[in-house]
This record gives C-alpha cells, structure tokens and sequence, in this order.
C-alpha cells in the first residue's frame, strides 16, 4: 500500500522567528552574509563562496548577462538559463566573462585597411567602444593603433573612411609591458588619465586591455564575486537530455558552475547526467530539485555538488495544481536539511542547499536561511528588475515587466520535465505573467539585505552559521498571521 506522511506541509508564511539575545555585536554592519556555494569536507572551505545568498532562477524571463554581471557585481550568482541553444547560451556566458576580467583579451579588432563602415557594423554587433588595430586584425597581432568613439563622427565622416586614417596610432598611445601587475596598469591609467591601457608584448603585440571602467567598477562594488583574475563568477543551467553537447560548450565558454534544471530531480536521467560530468569535468555542478531526505541522498551519492529544493512552490509554477505532487516549501527544507546534517557527521562533507520558491515576503527569505538553507534561488524577485530579459510595459496605470515560468508553453522547454521522452510538453506547469516593475537591481537589493541583517541581529546572530545554529522558529496561527499585518485602523492612503 502507499506511503503516508501524515505530518502537515507548511511553507515560509506559517512561521515566524523569534528574537534573542541582541548584543552590543548585533549590528547591520557587522553582519555577514557569506555562504557556501558548493561542497566541501568539513573544516576545510568551499571552493565558491556567495557574498550574498542569493542566486537567480534558470528562467528565460530572469537569468540573462546582464542580470548575470549585475547580480555578480553585487556578491550573488545567475545561472543563464537552458531553454536556448547550445551556442546562444554559451555566448551569454562569455559576456559575462569577458565583461570585467581586470586584463581583458581584445575581441573587437580589425586592420588599418578596413573602413568606418566596418568599425560601425562591429560595434554595433559587439557594444563594444575600444577597437584594437593590428597588423593581421586578430586579438594577439602587432598593435597598430587603437580606435575609440572619440575617434570618428558617423554623421560627418564618410563610411568608406580607412581605419587607419583616424585611428589613435600607435606612436601616440601610452602602453604597458607584458608581466605588468593590474595594480600597475591601474596606476598608469591614473596618471595619465587614459581610459584605456594596452598591454604589448616585447614584439609588439596586443596582449591584453585594461580598463579605466573596471577599477571604477570595483571601488563602486566592493563585494563584486569574481575569481583570481578578476573574471566575474557565472552559473549556467542544463538539462537531462543534450548534456552531453551543452556540457563541453559552457565549459569551454568559462562557467564557473552549472545546476540540472529540473522539476522533479528525483530521476535516474539526473543521476546519469551528474555521472557523466563528474567523469569528464572539474567545473560543480548542482542537482534538484527534490523535496526530501531520499532524493537529497540520491543526488548527493551521484556526485551532485549542491542539492536544491522545492517543488511547485514558485509563483508562476502550477505543478501542484496539475500534477498533485509537491510538497509545502518549509516542510520540505526542513527535512532535506535533517539528512544533510546527518551526511555531514557520517562522511564530513557539507554539501549546501539551496531553497527554491515560495519566497513572497523578505523574512521569509531570512526563515529559509534559519531553517538551514545555505542560499536561495529567486525568479520573481530578479524578474521585476531593469537588467531582466523582459521589457518594461505600462498596463493600465501600472509599469510592469512580462514573467512567464519555464514550465508554461511559451518557454517550450520540455527538456525540463523528465519524461525520458523528446516531445513537447503536454500540460503547462507554469503560467505567464506580470510583475510589478522595481528598477535597478543593486538599489532594490541593498533594501532587502538590510532587512535581512536586521532579523538577523534581532536574533543575536550577525553571520548565517550562527543563525541556523540559535535560531528560535515558532509555527503561527492564521489570526495571527493577521495580527502581523496592520489592523483594525483606517490606513490614511486608503481615505
């Protein structure tokens, strides 16, 4: 006969924390928000750590590169999404990659002999405003000169203009030396007051740029998340199915990690795939989502490096109400959470959950963290921003930007739902949507992670450790659910 599980499945909105003891350490600006990203041994660190903990969803409508550089910039992670080519999302990867990496390879080049109509095309396909000039128009050629915006008036200048009679030459650039430190091409930049440093090798040739902007990017965002080479961290989604192709690509593009989009990652396609890249590849890779201690333990014993939970939580996800499978988003945590616990003391390996859905409310984001999870992945929270995929539309009085789940026919990503089968989806699982546009990314996110380090020193803890180790969880009625909220007054703006 079935399997009952009689114990009530609750989600972020039944409870609630309580406070204690704040000490005079207790402040916002001691708080921490540091967290483990994949798996480590125990008294040892992870190999990626967030700054914050927050990633975005594998949604077309949220994780694209500019939300991806934007998110970074400011210590979080995108994964791009997956329902796209091959190709397309590789390329997507790149743009992070390349967009601020301290020493920066010149991809935008050409010969003295092409002409201003070729500089316009290439920026145009590129956004790029620095054009290298080299002997052979590569990346690594003899430098020749540079071109910039300041370089050419498109409305004045002819299109069949050579590049070489407008270009900055190169007996007028000042340049580095290869072996040059970053903090010694910044220098010089300042010095001179360039905006652009080419670094050259003995013979002369393109090596790297550097950029004024870069250093002004760094200084602006102090908690940016990028590696040794100042390359900001990115996270890629694949499926069950082409694996095997998309795999190589994202690597070869330079993904930092990689996380199976799944509705139900409780699968032996899953297991397979995460045996496949842990055979060939270095780079983590993630697992999920599952909504128990079997499916966590499934993943983590086929080499999954975090393990994400939830299932029908999310607010543009109907699985629940199609499919009846699920569970509450608190309930499940919880009990993913207990196994990790227990896999920890068994093997001394921590492997870090992320929680996916059901977040409606900022405290409810400090709960899941209190509950034990290591960091959240978000869709309609990153949705709503300027660096989204969607654009801003005006509906009625309102400004709203288009949101629309992975599992809804306009995604048409049926490599999602692990059928075993190559066809198009069947039933939606998810809808389209709107959501109330919220401009910039970096402003609605320092609102939000001050509310967040405030619980958190509400509950006399000023790092994630210590909030999943004291915290105080109480579960709540429904009328004081309403209690919460403001009551039993006539609120001024609706008189």
């Amino acid at each position: 006969m079935a399997t009952y599980n009689n114990d009530v499945s609750r989600t972020f909105g039944e409870y609630l924390l309580i406070p204690g003891l704040t000490t005079k350490q207790c402040i916002p600006s001691n708080v921490s928000l540091k967290t483990p990203l994949v798996k480590y041994k125990n008294c040892e660190s992870s190999a990626i750590e967030l700054k914050i903990p927050f990633v975005s969803a594998i949604m077309q409508s949220v994780s694209g590169p500019e939300l991806a550089i934007a998110l970074a910039q400011n210590g979080g992670l995108s994964f791009i999404y997956t329902s796209q080519p091959i190709d397309t999302q590789a390329d997507m990867v790149r743009k992070v990659k390349k967009f601020k990496a301290g020493f920066v390879t010149s991809d935008s080049n050409l010969t003295p002999e092409h002409t201003l109509a070729d500089v316009v095309k290439l920026v145009e396909e590129t956004n790029h405003s620095t054009i290298g000039v080299t002997h052979d128009g590569t990346p690594n050629g003899k430098l020749l000169g540079i071109i910039t915006n300041r370089d050419y008036r498109t409305e004045k200048d002819p299109p069949g203009l050579k590049v070489k009679e407008f270009m900055t030459p190169f007996d007028k650039l000042i340049v580095g030396k290869s072996g040059i430190s970053l903090s010694e091409a910044n220098q010089i930049l300042w010095e001179n007051k360039l905006n652009t440093l080419p670094i050259i090798d003995a013979d002369r040739h393109l090596v790297y740029f550097v950029f004024r902007k870069d250093y002004n990017n760094h200084r602006t965002n102090p908690d940016e998340l990028s590696d040794g080479t100042k390359k900001l961290l990115v996270g890629a989604g694949i499926n069950t199915h082409d694996y095997q192709e998309r795999v190589p690509a994202l690597v070869d593009a330079g993904v930092d990690v990689m996380c199976i989009d799944s509705s139900d990652g409780y699968s032996e396609w899953q297991h397979d795939t995460l045996q496949w890249i842990k055979s060939k590849y270095d780079t983590p890779v993630g697992g999920g989502n599952v909504v128990d201690a079997e499916g966590f333990r499934y993943l983590v014993d086929a080499g999954a490096d975090f393990v994400k939970v939830g299932i029908g939580g999310g607010s543009i996800c109907i699985t629940r109400e199609q499919k009846g499978i699920g569970r509450g988003q608190a309930t499940a945590l919880i009990d993913v959470v207990q196994e990790r616990n227990k896999y920890l003391k068994d093997t001394g390996i921590y492997i870090p959950i992320c929680s996916d859905g059901s977040i409606v409310h900022d405290y409810h984001m400090a709960l899941a963290l209190a509950m034990g999870a290591d960091f959240l992945m978000m869709g309609r929270y990153f949705a709503r921003f300027d660096e989204s995929p969607s654009k801003v539309m005006r509906i009625g009085n309102n400004y709203v930007k288009e949101y629309w789940g992975e599992g809804s026919n306009r995604a048409q990503n049926w490599q999602r739902y692990e059928s075993g089968e190559s066809t198009s989806l069947k039933f939606e699982e998810g809808v389209d949507s709107y959501v109330p546009y919220a401009g910039t990314l970096k402003d609605n996110l320092s609102l939000t992670l001050g509310k967040i380090k405030s619980t958190m020193c509400s509950c006399g803890c000023i790092t994630i450790n210590e909030l999943q180790a004291n915290a105080k969880i109480t579960l709540v009625s429904s009328t004081s659910i309403v209690e919460g909220g403001a009551h039993d007054v006539i609120l001024k703006e609706q008189t």
